[in-house]
Formats: C-alpha cells, sequence, structure tokens
C-alpha cells in the first residue's frame, strides 16, 4: 500500500512554516536539509521536520496540505505543539 505524507517544517521553534506534501518523506526532508529542489527552503533554511502525518491516498494528502495552509498561524502552532511540543527534529527518528 503506498503511503503519502503531509508535513510541516521549520527553520526554529515558532519561526516560519513550511507545509508540504510527499510520497517519501525520508527523501523529501532530505532535500530540504540540504536544499535540494525546494528554494523556499534555501532561502528561509526551513529544514526542522516538526510534524507529519500519514495517509493513505494521495487526494487525501493533497486536501490535507490545502487546508492546512489555508489554517491561521496560530492553529498551525497548536497543531505541532500537541504532538511536538519542544519542536525537536523528527528527521532522525523517520530516517533510521
Amino acid at each position: 500500500m503506498k503511503t503519502y505524507f503531509v508535513y510541516i517544517t521549520t527553520n526554529r521553534k515558532r519561526g516560519v512554516l513550511y507545509i508540504g506534501v510527499t510520497n517519501d518523506l525520508v527523501r523529501r526532508i532530505y532535500e530540504h536539509k540540504h536544499k535540494i529542489k525546494c528554494k523556499f527552503s534555501a532561502r528561509y533554511n526551513v529544514n526542522k521536520l516538526v510534524y507529519y502525518e500519514i495517509h493513505f491516498r494521495a487526494m487525501s494528502a493533497i486536501h490535507r496540505e490545502k487546508r492546512l495552509k489555508e489554517w491561521k498561524r496560530d492553529w498551525k502552532i497548536e497543531l505541532i505543539e500537541r504532538s511536538n511540543p519542544l519542536w525537536e527534529d523528527l528527521y532522525e527518528s523517520i530516517s533510521c
């Protein structure tokens, strides 16, 4: 079964937020960290994975990404802090 991920990266706690969708979270975060294929990440150093969720249908993930992008900033911060209150980089936990 194919999986899709909606994710949020940042440059620091409560800093710039980037919301994206991918079918390979490890590869995509690697690209953010090394500033590959992402001008926004390179410009704002948005390379710290602080939130992600799994979807099993592409359209579901895309729809969720679009909805999150419409949310108020405070709502996005609350979403992150519910599962990651210290804003830790989750990349190590997914790349093993």
